[in-house]
């Protein structure tokens, strides 16, 4: 089953979600209508009277790509949406950027002088890719709280804190590595190598932490060292130097090779987001609260609940029982607003074509989510799409396939260009 839908009324304050069913009732009766398409809101047309809403809990699981996001009325999940990031895109854009710039400034101003000092960043200053996390993640929850009466917010904030607080006087190495070490990394390596033996490719069997290079040769428990493996293959590969093992495999020696090496900038970039988010949570007015990576794995493992983003942060915090009410999450990605670059160049830096100065086109602009009812011509048909627009008023409309030369007579907006595409 879908979300539930969330309701506000005629003075745009935020009423109790309803469920898809009785939504539908609302919009067949006329006494709504819908006010907003992703997240799916209707408004109401009279106001209510001695309704109250009812306390929702939002909780947040922040992720280095993707952030699960859910809604709880009691124990039961209403709303969840994952959210899914471009902050890769984002650094490869500045490092392009970055590269352009230098080459300009090596031909043009190759003996300028240095200078230094002159550039400070703030305090709680965070990179663009990670600053654009906590950004869009904080817009959602934002326009999350006025279309529903949430209450009050819980974020998955860290992990060895718990002991932290049981142990006040824990310091130093004892507090680095604590009673959690081996649960850390072998959760950090489940992820790694995405829970699956990575030697053969096995899934959803018990998996044994190896290490690739063996100690008996020096091999060390250094995370780059350590892979996730089936039972079969460690006792195969016993005390064998992985080269001597995969000899006959070179393509999944490379890949093993390569994946070790892999650096922990998922975990970083968690680990530099998630007081940022935090403290800039703290500015809503809402109550607050944390919980830890590993309340969130067992309440999920003790609900025996599948692993998503948006469940992971409905197991967020202290909980009893959940109750998976919907089904079909809203997924939702950052794709950005586009840029203000005026002129396009091909790959040889020569300009290639010009970009128009209006972006709206007869009240419609690229990235527009429009249905077009075509009602004469070769393309009779409805289609619901992103359309993208053009000065002659022909437009192609994005479907399952591209549909090309619609008309913008046809074209009614549904939902207008915001930054993010939609999908179930």
């Amino acid at each position: 089953m879908s979300n539930y839908v969330f309701v506000i009324d005629p003075d745009k304050q935020p009423c109790n979600p309803v469920h898809p069913a009785k939504a539908q009732l609302l919009l067949n009766q006329k006494k709504a209508a819908v006010f907003r398409r992703y997240p799916f809101t209707i408004i109401l047309n009279e106001k209510q009277k001695d309704v109250e809403a009812n306390p929702l809990t939002l909780k947040i699981d922040l992720g280095s790509q993707t952030t699960g996001i859910a809604i709880l009325n009691g124990e039961n999940v209403v709303w969840g949406a994952e959210l899914a990031h471009r902050g890769q895109q984002i650094k490869s854009d500045l490092e392009s950027r970055r590269a352009i710039r230098r080459n300009r400034r090596n031909r043009k101003t190759r003996y300028r002088p240095a200078r230094f000092l002159n550039r400070k960043r703030e305090k709680g200053w965070l990179a663009p890719s990670l600053q654009h996390r906590v950004d869009t993640t904080l817009t959602w929850i934002k326009k999350l709280i006025r279309y529903c009466p949430v209450t009050n917010i819980v974020q998955e904030l860290v992990r060895f804190d718990l002991q932290k607080m049981e142990n006040p006087e824990i310091s130093g190495i004892e507090y680095q590595q604590g009673e959690l070490q081996g649960y850390e990394v072998r959760e950090y390596l489940l992820e790694k190598w995405n829970r699956q033996c990575a030697y053969c490719g096995a899934k959803n069997i018990p998996l044994q932490i190896e290490h690739i290079h063996p100690k008996s040769k020096g091999g060390t428990n250094r995370i780059s060292n350590l892979c996730i493996t089936c039972e079969p293959c460690n006792l195969a590969k016993g005390t064998q130097d992985i080269k001597d093992f995969l000899s006959g495999k070179p393509s999944i020696l490379k890949r093993v090779l390569s994946q070790a090496k892999s650096p922990l900038k998922d975990a970083a970039a968690v680990n530099s987001t998630r007081w940022a988010l935090l403290n800039a949570l703290k500015s809503i007015g809402l109550p607050i609260s944390t919980g830890s990576g590993g309340q969130t794995k067992f309440n999920r493992t003790r609900l025996n609940l599948p692993k998503t983003h948006w469940i992971d942060a409905a197991c967020v915090g202290t909980i009893e029982s959940l109750r998976i009410i919907t089904k079909q999450p809203l997924l939702i990605k950052a794709t950005g607003h586009g840029c203000r670059q005026m002129c396009r160049t091909d790959k040889f830096g020569f300009p290639s074509r010009y970009v128009p100065r209006l972006k709206f086109i007869k009240g419609f602009q690229t990235g527009d989510i429009v249905k077009a009812i075509v009602t004469s011509g070769k393309k009779i048909g409805t289609y619901v799409g992103r359309v993208a627009v053009r000065c002659s008023g022909s437009f192609n409309i994005s479907t399952p396939q591209l549909i090309q030369g619609i008309g913008h007579k046809y074209c009614r907006a549904i939902h207008r260009k915001d930054g993010y595409s939609y999908s179930f």
